[in-house]
């Protein structure tokens, strides 16, 4: 994943939201699990937030990944939120075991 491809941000409440962008495929995998296991295990927010509001694609590798980022969350106590999603993709994001309230602000 390239710097082109996704923003990590701090908002002012503390919130860490990594705004992905694109078609996410097996070569961004790696890069994207790398950036939500840091995030998760070393920065320790108290809230994640995954963007989705540019993520034309998805493929299963990355779908699994964001699955996992919820459970690790869970263990790490780091809320992890997936915003704007398409309907589509909040679908599959919930057909994959992501829990439907983890899903905000669906367009």
């Amino acid at each position: 994943m390239t710097a082109s491809t996704v923003d990590v941000n701090t908002s002012a409440d503390g919130t860490l939201v990594i705004h992905p962008r694109g078609i996410l495929d097996a070569g961004d995998a790696v890069a994207l699990r790398r950036t939500l296991v840091q995030a998760i295990r070393q920065t320790r927010p108290l809230r994640l937030v995954l963007d989705l509001a540019e993520v034309r694609e998805l493929d299963p590798i990355n779908l699994g990944t964001l699955v996992a980022a919820c459970q690790i969350g869970d263990d790490h106590h780091v809320a992890v939120f997936l915003d704007h999603s398409s309907m589509a993709l909040a679908d599959t994001l919930t057909a994959a075991g992501v829990p439907r309230h983890r899903l905000r602000h669906i367009i």
